[in-house]
């Protein structure tokens, strides 16, 4: 069966060192330490993360990939890269360099691979402009932060980069960063465990209750982390909707269990429970397989947790690859 992974990272195996060309620090440069492997620094030295080949390069990934039975990556950069808090103009720069790296992989194997593009969320005139760019070499949509500097992704000054994703036809894939509270919470990893949850349910309650999602009916927005804790806590926030409609409802009237089958999830959720649950919840043509791939907080053999639950041949079909086109708005006789 035709297994799509929506949710892998991809970076340049070589990255300009930025702070020599825009004259200020903060971002991320890799240093190549031993043979297959890199650390992934802050150019001010700090420690981010290691890497290893399978990050950058395009033939080890599928190499890997036909051991684990996928037949398409979805790549998008590794949120870090965003750059938000960048002077735009050169967050621009930045994104044309990612996305033209991204693109040049997807069109030396295009039915391996299938590409996201990033854009400078800090301008929405240059994030659209960037966006146009985007679908004309070749990528099927973007990948966003939850907030924007922490502001959040309802902004009214965020609606027109929606509104043109709507209008171009290109998909939104919506992934964690900059947790909220993050400083507060160093120890244990809580970030990762806690925020990153957190901020999903963030970014998807901002676009409900700000209207984004009600004005943009078309828009085809899908979530990372399987929703992050937005599922399993829309009990209370439907609850507080109606309890506080004063304080919830003051820019749309709509109950946001109204949007369930409006926007797509992952299935990254690491628990059989949770799965069935979501599936359930929102339809299993609304969940795709992702994997967080290279990461270690990923699913390490892809479609495991999909392939070992009780569904039928017809739901896994969904999860595994239908539920994915639909949302990149492609058809399967690209990749057969």
């Amino acid at each position: 069966m035709l297994k799509i992974d929506i949710h892998t990272h991809i970076l340049p195996k070589d990255i300009p060192r930025w702070k020599e060309r825009f004259g200020y620090g903060g971002f991320i440069t890799l240093e190549h330490h031993k043979p297959c492997c890199a650390r992934m620094l802050k150019d001010d030295g700090k420690f981010f993360r290691e890497i290893e080949d399978n990050c950058w390069s395009a033939e080890r990934r599928i190499e890997e990939c036909d051991s684990f039975g996928v037949d398409v990556q979805v790549l998008s950069t590794v949120p870090v890269m965003f750059s938000y808090w960048a002077n735009a103009t050169d967050g621009a720069e930045i994104s044309k360099f990612l996305n033209d790296g991204i693109a040049e992989i997807v069109s030396e194997f295009p039915k391996r691979f299938i590409g996201l593009g990033t854009v400078p969320m800090q301008d929405a005139n240059l994030a659209v402009k960037e966006l146009e760019r985007c679908k004309q070499i070749g990528l099927v949509g973007v990948q966003i932060g939850t907030n924007v500097n922490q502001l959040n992704l309802g902004e009214p000054q965020f609606f027109d980069f929606f509104a043109a994703c709507e209008k171009l036809g290109m998909a939104v894939f919506v992934h964690p960063w900059e947790m909220m509270g993050e400083s507060e919470m160093q120890k244990y990893w809580l970030p990762w465990l806690v925020g990153m949850p957190a901020e999903t349910s963030r970014a998807i309650c901002s676009l409900i209750f700000s209207g984004v999602l009600e004005r943009l009916p078309k828009l085809r927005i899908c979530f990372a982390h399987g929703g992050g804790s937005f599922p399993y806590t829309l009990g209370r926030i439907e609850h507080g909707f109606e309890a506080h409609p004063d304080l919830v409802a003051i820019d749309n009237d709509k109950n946001p269990r109204e949007y369930l089958g409006k926007f797509w999830l992952d299935s990254l959720v690491h628990d059989k429970l949770m799965l069935e649950y979501l599936v359930k919840l929102v339809g299993a043509e609304k969940i795709a397989l992702g994997t967080d791939y290279p990461f270690p907080l990923g699913e390490e053999i892809a479609g495991s947790l999909i392939e070992s639950m009780n569904f039928d041949e017809e739901t896994k079909a969904k999860l595994l690859h239908g539920s994915a086109l639909k949302w990149l708005n492609l058809e399967k006789q690209n990749f057969e």
